[in-house]
Parts: structure tokens; sequence; C-alpha cells
């Protein structure tokens, strides 16, 4: 334990928790909007249950290093392109979002009713639950690789995932909360979701995006829609 008294540990430890929220960010907002499909007593539950999920996975992964490392060594190559395992996880996981927040747009923009949604009960659930577990495992991947390039100690590894989950969890009943009373946000980050999933395709080919720009797009953007939405009620007040 002689190695916790180093400060480079605690530095690495409190930048690892920081970038694992930041890396948690859009599977936390696709969670909060699969949440906002359920009756409004099993959303707490949905989302519980995803970050627990998240937390597991990853936990997993991180006991996994050694084989977590070959995932980029090239597997084949077609044209230019060479491709590993992470690539294949990342394409794969990019369709896979691209088209769920496709779907879900084009459902916000049918404005189908919750009574529609509720009446597939209990099923309905557990369809949003395996929606998590599938995101969950594409995110969780991109983070566990980025935990394995930071910090050499899988304590420290494992401690900063609990440490940035716990955050999440804590964050995420309020963030739900949001996206219950401004609908229109879920909108916008369906949108940005299709964004991040056109990203993950990229970053499967070897096109590496800065996603520090498109989590400033997204906050502009959010700001920007919370100041329509202040406008809104000023002009209609209650």
């Amino acid at each position: 334990m002689e190695f916790l008294m180093d400060p480079a540990i605690w530095v690495g430890l409190l930048t690892l928790v920081i970038l694992e929220i930041v890396l948690g960010i859009d599977n936390l907002v696709f969670i909060a909007i699969l949440a906002d499909k359920l009756p409004s007593k099993k959303r707490d539950r949905a989302r519980v249950i995803g970050l627990a999920i998240a937390l597991v996975i990853r936990l997993v992964l991180l006991s996994l290093i050694s084989w977590i490392v070959t995932l980029t060594r090239p597997l084949f190559t077609i044209s230019s392109f060479s491709f590993s395992g992470h690539d294949l996880i990342l394409l794969l996981g990019g369709i896979f979002l691209l088209f769920k927040a496709a779907t879900e747009l084009h459902e916000r923009l049918e404005n189908k009713k919750d009574d529609d949604r509720n009446c597939r009960g209990y099923s309905s659930f557990w369809a949003v639950v395996v929606e998590i577990v599938i995101l969950d495992a594409v995110f969780s991947l991109d983070a566990v690789i980025t935990a394995v390039g930071m910090v050499d100690h899988l304590s420290i590894m494992m401690t900063a995932v609990v440490i940035a989950m716990a955050i999440m969890l804590l964050a995420s009943r309020s963030l739900i909360r949001f996206i219950n009373r401004y609908q229109t946000v879920i909108v916008l980050c369906l949108s940005f979701l299709m964004i991040i999933g056109l990203g993950l395709i990229a970053e499967g080919f070897g096109f590496h995006i800065p996603k520090g720009y498109l989590y400033a797009a997204i906050g502009f953007s959010i700001l920007i829609e919370l100041f329509n939405e202040i406008a809104r009620a000023d002009e209609h007040p209650s």
C-alpha cells in the first residue's frame, strides 16, 4: 500500500474520475431518455439498474486488462483501413446508437402518447434494460481502455470507476427530472446522440474526432433551449 503515499497516484485517480464522468455523459443521457419511455414509477428502477450494470461491466472489463489490450491489435485490413476488436465494437456500437437515436427521435416527432408506451407494461421495462445493457457495453469499453492507458494500478482504476459511477448515479436522478420538465431537450439530445453514433463509426475507421467540441456544442444548445423555455414561460405565465 506504499504506492498510496505517492501524490501522483492521487492526481491520477482524480483525473481518471473526471475522465470517466466525461466519457459516461452520453451513456447517462441515453439512459435518461430510455427511462423516460417508462411509467414514472419504473424510471428510477431502470436508472439504477442501468448504471449498476454499467459499473459491473466496467469492473469485469478492468479485471480482463490483458484481453482488453489485445483488442487494439489489428485483426484484418480492408483497403487502407485496418480493423481491431476495439474498432469493430465501436463500429457496431455506433451503428446501434445511430439507429436507436434515429428511432427514438422519429417516435418523439410523431408525438406518441404516453398511454401507448405504458400499455407495454413489464415487457417494455425489460426491453429498455436490454437496450441499456448493449449501450453500456459499448461506452464501457471506451472508458476502460482510457483507464488502462492512464493508470498502472488495477485498484486505482476500479476505485476511479466506482467513484465516477456513484457520482453519475446521484446526477442521473436530476437529469431525468430535467428531461421530464423540458421535453424539447430530448430532441436536442437525441440529435447529438446521432452525431455521437456517427463519431463512433468514424473512430471505428480510424478517424478520431475530439469529443470536447461535441460536448461544448451540446451544452451550448441546451443552454439556448433553456433560455427559450424561460422566454415561453414569461409569455404564458400560469
